[in-house]
């Protein structure tokens, strides 16, 4: 079957300790559908609040300026933004660790640290402490959007991981939509504060969950840890696992290896960089609706902060739509294209649908822009937001599920690569609105964008017609 994938038996003859068949149960490939999809809906449920955390507080920045007395519309942009410059950072840390020590151990200190500074934030004295603990809350927050790949790649096999990443991304897409909606009605009713309070506890109750029902997927871990026993248990000093055969490093060696494997997966691969640079432009557009979103309503059609937020709804029908769309066709397009193929599967088979849905990013530039420029009727942006959204989650996540498929053994690098670039453009493309703004207005300005995303939607077709041949003929060496 194009994704059966076999895995490394133990061979005690020879000292080496695997997985005793490939029908092990222990093995997380072979977990049953029930446990799998549960291990997924864990780490999706904390993947939904993070993303929630980087959004939510945007309608609440104009009450946090008047309580600090801040004027400068770049630093309230910066307190909003802050949080996912923590998601640049944490994936070239938390990505290794967790292929060094599980998933397991490396998500629940990442959530525990990530719930623990919404406290910081909530008690924040001055506009600046609260950038900083806003950037550590995203540090801790990065965790469940770096390691999901990892488990994705653990768990489930190839004609699985479409649907697979589908559910996934529902967090990191309708979090930063929901978190404006919920966010606008507190701040004004019970303060901006209480915003992180709210945060806090829902984190707090989801990260006990995941904590007390996870289970470590991670096969490397596992032998290791199976390794380990049996030596003990059958005073073999010499067994080896199937994974590490080669003369163990110490953890420090190992650790810096880690740690340059995103960048060496980002700088060195020229099929990952262009699909990061892409998703990365997609992503800071996000960041940069949301960041102004809140301002146009309510300077050009004359909203209450409360109601700022429903603006968001757009961009939300927009994520459903696509992600009905993408769910329905990824697993099917690909197992369909392996069997003309003569069952031979490509990674590249990912991408076709992306070309399609980058169509639709532009048109919401040029409709919601100059809607809003004529102060149209609130609905017509409104509307005019949901090709993104519907568009941005078919570029997501086959991108995402390429990088799965292209690099299953070190997915979380992958992802984490992936995470860190378009991080980036999420904190600082926002930065540029305001003047960008001012100089070009609401219409020529997104315009500016769509035509910027116009040119970019060769992307994905470039990979999907020669990314298999660079992918093979240029392999990155990541050991």
């Amino acid at each position: 079957m194009a994704g059966t994938t076999d895995v490394p038996e133990s061979d005690l003859d020879n000292g080496l300790v695997g997985w005793e068949g490939q029908d092990d149960p222990e093995m997380p490939l072979n977990f049953p559908q029930q446990r799998k999809w549960l291990l997924l809906s864990l780490i999706s449920a904390i993947t939904l609040i993070s993303p929630l955390a980087s959004s939510m507080f945007a309608p609440g920045v104009i009450f946090m300026d008047e309580d600090f007395h801040n004027t400068n519309t770049t630093i309230s942009a910066f307190t909003v933004s802050i949080f996912v410059m923590g998601y640049a950072v944490g994936p070239l840390f938390l990505s290794p660790l967790s292929e060094i020590y599980g998933r397991r151990p490396v998500l629940g200190c990442a959530n525990a640290f990530f719930t623990l500074w919404q406290i910081g934030c909530a008690l924040a004295p001055n506009i600046s402490s609260l950038i900083v603990f806003r950037f550590f809350a995203g540090i801790g927050g990065s965790g469940c959007l770096t390691i999901g790949g990892g488990v994705i790649s653990d768990l489930f096999r190839r004609e699985q991981r479409g649907m697979a990443t589908a559910v996934y991304s529902l967090g990191p897409l309708l979090g930063p939509v929901i978190g404006p909606i919920c966010g606008g009605f507190l701040a004004q009713r019970a303060g901006w504060r209480w915003v992180f309070w709210l945060l806090l506890i829902a984190a707090a109750i989801i990260a006990i969950g995941v904590e007390i029902l996870n289970k470590e997927t991670n096969p490397k871990v596992l032998i290791r840890r199976k390794t380990r026993n049996l030596r003990k248990l059958l005073n073999r000093p010499e067994l080896k696992s199937v994974y590490e055969q080669a003369a163990e490093q110490s953890k420090a060696s190992v650790l810096l290896h880690g740690l340059v494997r995103p960048l060496k997966l980002l700088f060195r691969s020229p099929i990952v960089f262009l699909l990061s640079l892409y998703m990365a432009f997609v992503y800071g557009l996000l960041y940069l609706l949301f960041t102004t979103i809140t301002g146009v309503f309510q300077g050009t059609y004359n909203w209450e902060p409360d109601i700022c937020g429903l603006a968001y709804v757009g961009v939300g029908l927009g994520f459903f739509l696509g992600l009905g769309t993408v769910a329905k066709i990824s697993d099917a397009t690909v197992v369909r294209m392996t069997k003309a193929n003569n069952d031979v599967f490509e990674p590249e088979m990912r991408l076709p649908a992306c070309v399609f849905f980058a169509i639709f990013v532009p048109i919401t530039f040029f409709w919601y822009g100059w809607a809003a420029e004529y102060k149209v009727h609130w609905i017509v942006p409104i509307i005019g937001l949901i090709p993104f959204g519907f568009g941005m989650i078919g570029i997501f996540m086959p991108i995402q599920t390429y990088i799965i498929d292209s690099f299953p053994e070190y997915a979380a690098s992958g992802i984490a690569a992936l995470t860190t670039s378009r991080s980036l453009f999420g904190a600082l493309l926002p930065l540029a609105a305001p003047s960008m703004y001012a100089k070009l207005g609401l219409g020529w300005g997104n315009s500016l964008l769509g035509f910027v995303a116009i040119a970019m939607i060769p992307f994905p077709a470039i990979i999907y017609r020669f990314g298999g041949r660079i992918r093979k003929n240029h392999p990155v060496k990541l050991d």
